[in-house]
């Protein structure tokens, strides 16, 4: 088993450069099954789900190359409608493959998808969406069976802007017949992406960006083979615009998008940090004096829910009370339980927690109990004073290409380990 040791106290300071956005190569991967013709994807972070998507891609009949950032796919045409379940059970974005493969082939059989344990996140609004578009499901035996005669463009409204229903459906959409028409979307920008990735192979959608897409479907998709680059991941991102704030450092992060961590920095801000962006670089200086400022998670553009860990490790050192309250997950304040192994003065209710900021944390053995709570207590042990010891790394590797060379790069004593 792996583990991460920091010794921390150290100001972070230098260069960063962002990987491509995790949540937006995903679906762009999985969107290559709409289509036999070959696609390029460059900007593609190295990460334990990005493998794990790769070999979903395979097992359905998929042929892959993967040369660092840079994946190129191609097909014969004969696919498989069927996902395991030792490859779904590892990321909840395998999902994503019922709509494709319903699409093309008028079937798809999953199990249930895995991932973090932040919440129950069930799928019911990607199966209502495609039940409107047509299909028939089921399930037996922890899988779900989907079926249609004909699938037929309609209009849909979703219970809740889920990122992952709206994804699927959007996909649907673009090769079935008829207009479709996704109210109460979700707007985050791997959606844009996703979206503008489709239109790059032939799709024909309206109203990207906004709450309401508009898709008329077309008889065919056409490779990508000239080349799409992915985004810069927003939450690596505001990683290491917490990473600087902790550690009263001064980084310079390049390949970010201002515009989509605009919540983060407007707290960030309140909270004494100055933030300014020139030539290519997102600046963040820190503050010695951390000014407490609450937190609520929403939707996209609010504050990220994958962000709210790490608010809550810089809150941990402000001077005064602050209060988080999530929203999105029912399970994502038990980082807090390991912050207060550290020394952090916390109280969960709910789905709120009370955090009265202290001096210094104290490093201390953590587990990490998803993959933004095992970046929020690396972020922790930097601040910290002492030796920090982290486990649970199978979820860190799921979402963050190289964070302990970025970060040793930035001045941090860390390293990771073989624990034995």
């Amino acid at each position: 088993m792996d583990k991460i040791i920091i010794n921390g106290g150290k100001r972070l300071c230098g260069n960063v450069k962002i990987s491509g956005s995790k949540n937006a190569a995903l679906p762009i991967l999985i969107a290559t099954l709409l289509t036999d013709g070959k696609c390029v994807i460059d900007n593609v972070p190295e990460l334990e789900d990005i493998n794990t998507v790769v070999a979903l891609l395979k097992h359905l009949g998929k042929k892959i190359k993967k040369e660092k950032n840079k994946i190129t796919i191609t097909g014969n045409g004969k696919l498989r409608t069927d996902a395991p379940y030792e490859l779904v059970s590892k990321m909840r974005a395998s999902v994503l493959v019922a709509g494709p493969l319903l699409a093309r082939f008028k079937k798809a059989e999953i199990p249930l998808p895995g991932g973090c344990a932040i919440g129950i996140r069930p799928i019911n609004i990607h199966l209502d969406g495609l039940a409107k578009l047509g299909a028939k499901h089921f399930v037996a035996g922890g899988n779900v069976k989907l079926a249609a005669n004909k699938l037929k463009g309609t209009q849909i409204v979703l219970d809740f802007p889920s990122v992952g229903a709206t994804e699927n459906l959007l996909m649907t959409a673009t090769v079935i017949s008829g207009k479709t028409i996704i109210k109460n979307a979700a707007v985050e920008p791997e959606i844009t992406d996703l979206a503008n990735f489709l239109i790059k192979m032939g799709a024909n959608i309206k109203g990207i960006g906004t709450k309401t897409l508009e898709i008329k479907g077309v008889k065919k998709l056409t490779g990508c083979s000239e080349g799409y680059k992915i985004i810069a991941d927003r939450i690596e991102t505001g990683t290491f615009i917490v990473a600087s704030s902790i550690t009263s450092g001064d980084i310079k992060i390049s390949n970010a998008i201002f515009e989509h961590n605009e919540s983060l920095i407007e707290k960030i801000k309140l909270a004494g940090m100055k933030i300014s962006m020139a030539n290519k670089f997102l600046r963040v200086k820190g503050s010695k004096k951390i000014k407490p400022v609450d937190a609520a998670t929403q939707v996209y553009p609010g504050f990220a829910t994958d962000l709210q860990p790490l608010w809550m490790a810089l809150m941990s050192i402000a001077s005064g009370e602050s209060i988080i309250t999530e929203t999105i997950f029912e399970n994502r304040l038990q980082a807090g339980v390991e912050f207060i192994k550290m020394g952090a003065d916390i109280k969960i209710k709910g789905n709120t927690a009370i955090v009265k900021g202290i001096k210094n944390l104290t490093g201390a053995k953590v587990v990490a109990s998803d993959l933004r709570a095992a970046a929020a207590l690396i972020l922790a042990g930097l601040s910290a004073k002492g030796r920090t010891e982290i486990t649970g790394l199978e979820y860190l590797d799921r979402g963050y290409e190289n964070i302990v060379g970025k970060l040793k790069k930035l001045g941090a004593d860390i390293k990771r380990v073989i624990d034995n």
